[in-house]
């Protein structure tokens, strides 16, 4: 399985923006589809965006579309997401997550270990 580490969280006030990466270790991240997800507190680790492994198809939570996009590099072995006019409602851990693609948490075998995001004035 690849191994994800998560990056770029943070702090930041309302309308802001913020852009997460999330590094691969391995050779096998450009054949991966990869999706982010994310958790709030008391609540269910939820789907955010999914990327395909060439970046032709990308597919947004209807929440986030238009303020959210989802990129990938694969010579670098990144995987980004930049997150504008942000909301306090997007607070949450962000987790990216290789492998699946469907907007099941349980249809992803590999997991970062997620990235504080807290939008707050």
């Amino acid at each position: 399985q690849v191994q994800l580490v998560e990056s770029g969280g943070g702090l930041v006030q309302p309308g802001g923006s913020l852009r997460l990466s999330c590094k691969a270790s391995g050779d096998t991240f450009a054949g991966e589809p990869m999706g982010w997800f994310r958790q709030a507190p008391g609540k269910e680790r939820e789907f955010v965006a999914r990327i395909s492994t060439s970046s032709i198809t990308t597919y947004y939570e209807d929440s986030v579309k238009g303020r959210f996009t989802i990129s990938r590099d694969n010579a670098k072995n990144l995987l980004y997401l930049q997150m504008n006019s942000l909301k306090p409602e997007d607070t949450a851990v962000y987790y990216c997550a290789a492998g699946g693609w469907t907007i099941s948490p349980r249809d992803y075998p590999s997991w970062g270990q997620g990235t504080q995001v807290t939008v707050s004035s």
